[in-house]
C-alpha cells in the first residue's frame, strides 16, 4: 500500500505534538505549533531535539530520531508527578470576594479535609472565595493554631498543604 499525503501529514503533526509537549519540559526545544506541515519551525525543533539528546544535527526526522522523540515523550508522561505552585508569593493574601484557580484550590483542600474529618465541613468547590469559604478557613485556622482570620495567607496555605497531604498519605 502507498504512503498517502494523508498519512504523510498525520505522522508530521504527530511528530509536532511529541516535540511540542516535550518543549513544555526542555527549555532548549523550540515549541512547533501542530499543523502537518514540516516547515522550518519543526526543522529547527528537530534539529535543536537531535542536538540535545546526542543524535546527528540533519533536522531530519529519520528512524532514530523518531525512537528517540517518542521515548523521551513517554519518560515525560510516566515521570513522578510534577508539583504545581498556585499560592503567588510569601505575602500574598487570599481574601473574601476573590476568586479564580486558586480559590477552586483551597475550596478542594477544605472540601477534602471537610470529607476527611466528622468535626469539619465540607465545602463548596465554586471559585469564588465567598462568606461559607471563609468561615471554613476561620475553623480550619482555629484547628490548627492560628489566627482566625478568613484569609488564606502562606501560613495558612502551608497548613492546608500538610493536612491534605496527611490526609492523601493516610489513605495510601
Amino acid at each position: 500500500m502507498a504512503y498517502t499525503n494523508y498519512q504523510k501529514k498525520q505522522h508530521i503533526y504527530e511528530i509536532q505534538t511529541y516535540l511540542y509537549s516535550i518543549s513544555l519540559f526542555n527549555d532548549k526545544i523550540p515549541q512547533v505549533i501542530p499543523d502537518g506541515v514540516y516547515g522550518k519551525d519543526t526543522a529547527e525543533a528537530v534539529k535543536a531535539f537531535q542536538r540535545e539528546y546526542g543524535l546527528p544535527e540533519t533536522g531530519n526526522t529519520d528512524p532514530a530520531t523518531w525512537r528517540k522523540i517518542v521515548n523521551v515523550y513517554r519518560a515525560y508522561l510516566h515521570a513522578a508527578p510534577a508539583p504545581f505552585h498556585v499560592f503567588p508569593s510569601a505575602g500574598y493574601v487570599v481574601k473574601n470576594g476573590d476568586h479564580g484557580e486558586l480559590i477552586y484550590v483551597i475550596q478542594a483542600m477544605l472540601n477534602d479535609i471537610g470529607s476527611s474529618y466528622d468535626n469539619f465541613p465540607e465545602t463548596k468547590v465554586c471559585g469564588d472565595y465567598d462568606v461559607p469559604t471563609a468561615e471554613a478557613v476561620k475553623q480550619f485556622q482555629k484547628k490548627v493554631g492560628l489566627p482566625q482570620t478568613g484569609r488564606v495567607d502562606s501560613a495558612t496555605w502551608n497548613m492546608l498543604v500538610h493536612c491534605c497531604e496527611h490526609i492523601n498519605n493516610m489513605r495510601t
